[in-house]
């Protein structure tokens, strides 16, 4: 069956085509900064988002009505499989990611929905053999049933801390299975309300236990795929233990985790924050912990996380520079963790809105590659530093100075005047290198 009959296959037609179903700058095989479009950026689909969304807010029903939506249960299941290679294939997305509610109905136990998931990885399977897609990640969904809600990893009663643990041991087995390049951890439900009924300390170090039975059972079984942990602010407990990226980090070096994880990195989580995604980027990979991305944007006017598609041309560019300066991102990719909006409906619209996300990150790298290439942010910075590479300053970069020597040099040497930081001139100049690709 064809579920997509309003486009064809979208190919890149360059920036002068008029074609609404098409490429004006992601072009798969163009070099930029030595590798190709495609390789530099390892676009990947959000099955959840893609597949399964209907449009629902807090405030409305769905509204929008699928092609595979005429079947029920394990059957509408089967047809998102077919749906999802095909929309693949017509967009020429090379991966993708998913839940294991994405894929599967839950049933009424869980050896139902092992038997139902079963069932929906060996089509899956089948599907990649034949059209060479490959899966960017999966996960386990341990945050929207009524079970977790006290949590899952720090869930209040080991019933629920159980079931968690069983569907990640599944969910490890099924990315074995399909060749998973990466595993992700998103703790949903990881996180309080108030203190006054939470025992941190407990919480804390059972999620770690957690973590370290989920490394040694990929270990046992042969699993080698990169372990990602997505950090998240607010949403949906008021203090979620993963934050953002610096409190990630410091959980996974407190309980000696650091080896076995890097970091998936949403853009809407990071202003969530009170970052900007860059920013998040930038930390992660000081810490040698970038692993993937979750491209997306928010909308500063509301509070919540809205998963527009990435449109705004300076935070593509400015987390492409981050990538690139980071030396890429290994074995993740840019995953479009995005959704259409309510009043985008139609079949189309789910192409239209992967062609602006596509293009606009195509266009930051270019632009990107760019800046790094005229050193329009680096020359700035060389100057603004470089009473650090040379004379007493080289001594404190090398662990040599002591205080004895810097109260010595304060004083014999007058405070010499700061240099201008050039920021509005460095902004100008980032809009006219984005504008200029």
């Amino acid at each position: 069956m064809t579920y997509f009959t309003d486009f064809e296959k979208i190919q890149f037609e360059g920036k002068a085509s008029k074609n609404p179903y098409a490429f004006k700058h992601y072009n798969p095989s163009e070099v930029v900064f030595g590798k190709t479009m495609e390789e530099h950026l390892r676009f990947a689909v959000a099955y959840w988002h893609t597949f399964n969304a209907n449009g629902t807010d807090p405030f409305g029903a769905g509204t929008m009505v699928r092609s595979w939506d005429k079947y029920d249960g394990l059957d509408r299941s089967k047809a998102r499989v077919e749906a999802n290679f095909e929309f693949m294939e017509k967009m020429n997305i090379p991966y993708y990611c998913f839940h294991d509610v994405d894929i599967a109905p839950e049933g009424a136990t869980l050896q139902e929905f092992y038997k139902n998931l079963d069932v929906i990885v060996a089509m899956l399977k089948d599907y990649q053999k034949s059209t060479g897609k490959k899966l960017l990640w999966n996960t386990a969904n341990n945050f929207t049933n009524p079970r977790y809600v006290h949590g899952a990893a720090t869930a209040a009663n080991i019933d629920a801390y159980a079931y968690a643990a069983a569907q990640v041991k599944k969910g490890l087995e099924i990315g074995k299975e399909l060749g998973g390049e990466n595993y992700v951890f998103w703790g949903g439900r990881e996180g309080y309300e108030s203190l006054i009924n939470t025992d941190m300390k407990l919480e804390q170090d059972n999620l770690a236990r957690f973590y370290h039975m989920a490394v040694d059972y990929a270990k046992e079984i042969g699993f080698d795929a990169q372990f990602l942990i997505e950090p998240k602010p607010k949403e949906p407990t008021s203090h979620q233990y993963d934050f953002d990226a610096a409190t990630t980090i410091s959980f996974l070096k407190t309980y000696g985790l650091e080896n076995h994880f890097k970091l998936n990195l949403e853009a809407n989580h990071a202003t969530l924050a009170g970052h900007t995604f860059e920013h998040e980027i930038r930390v992660a990979a000081i810490n040698g912990m970038l692993g993937s991305l979750d491209a997306n944007q928010g909308n500063m006017l509301l509070g919540w996380d809205t998963d527009e598609f990435p449109t705004d041309l300076y935070a593509t560019t400015l987390t492409m520079y981050e990538v690139l300066k980071a030396g890429g991102l290994g074995r993740g990719g840019v995953n479009f963790d995005a959704k259409v909006r309510r009043t985008s409906f139609e079949m189309s619209d789910l192409a239209l809105g992967h062609i602006a996300g596509m293009d606009s990150f195509a266009w930051g790298l270019k632009a990107a590659a760019k800046l790094i290439e005229e050193k329009v942010f680096d020359s700035v910075i060389e100057e603004k530093y470089a009473t650090f590479k040379e004379g007493l300053g080289a001594d404190v970069v090398a662990g040599k100075a002591t205080l004895k020597d810097l109260e010595a040099y304060a004083l014999t040497n007058p405070v010499a005047r700061n240099k201008s930081g050039r920021i509005e001139n460095l902004r100008l100049r980032l809009s006219e290198v984005i504008f200029s690709v």
